[in-house]
């Protein structure tokens, strides 16, 4: 399906009509509110209107959703048969090198993340952080919806590498600012090491900056959950 939405695309142009880009903002808005299906659905239809500019993002958010499911499952080479097939169309299509590299290595990491293979989660999301951080040096944007920077932070944690995690999002901190994504990461982060005023003062923070409406995602209602604690009640 996936190559299928690329040919489509690039048959019909690169042009990117005013509805495309209505879908794609719309898209990266659901993103920064964890509503990755939203945003993944909004992009592929945007790439399939034929605007070619959506086909990076549809690939890479559709692959790294494929790769947090595997995790789910154990990390299984068919699990992880999505993460491949974007992977591969990527680099057939768009290339190797720019923006569709660092996505590929983002999600090679996340598939060795899947199968908690730590050392090649760390060769490969270090070289995307390497790779992103120097296109954001030279004014050039980050990966769409998710960047290299967070991703990292998002994959330490989830293979409990907590002081990786922590220096991961720090640094997403200062090169791209505050995200939501990054927010809840240290909140997360400080639940797993059991610091429960950071944790408390992280969700409280999500909730506070919380600018979404319509319904509340898991990752908010776990956050007021959170905060329901005895302890985040306590004046400190």
């Amino acid at each position: 399906m996936a190559t299928a939405l690329l040919l489509l695309a690039l048959a019909q142009g690169a042009q990117c009509s005013p509805e495309a880009i209505a879908l794609m903002k719309t898209a990266t808005e659901r993103a920064a509110l964890f509503d990755l299906a939203g945003a993944v659905q909004r992009m592929q239809a945007a790439a399939k209107s034929g605007c070619a500019d959506a086909l990076l993002p549809a690939l890479y958010l559709r692959g790294w959703i494929a790769a947090r499911d595997a995790y789910r499952v154990g990390g299984s080479p068919e699990s992880l048969r999505q993460v491949s097939q974007s992977i591969a169309t990527m680099q057939e299509t768009l290339g190797k090198s720019g923006q569709p590299q660092i996505a590929a290595l983002v999600l090679q990491a996340a598939a060795a993340a899947a199968q908690s293979e730590r050392d090649e989660l760390a060769l490969m999301i270090d070289y995307a952080v390497q790779l992103e951080d120097r296109n954001l040096t030279a004014k050039l944007p980050a990966l769409p919806m998710i960047t290299a920077h967070e991703a990292a932070g998002d994959l330490w944690l989830q293979v409990y590498r907590y002081d990786d995690a922590r220096r991961a999002y720090m640094k997403a901190a200062e090169r791209i600012g505050v995200t939501p994504r990054i927010t809840l990461g240290l909140a997360r982060l400080a639940v797993r090491i059991e610091a429960v005023a950071t944790a408390c003062k992280q969700y409280q923070s999500l909730v506070t900056s919380w600018k979404g409406s319509g319904p509340e995602p898991p990752e908010l209602a776990e956050a007021r959950t959170f905060l329901m604690n005895a302890a985040c009640q306590t004046p400190r």
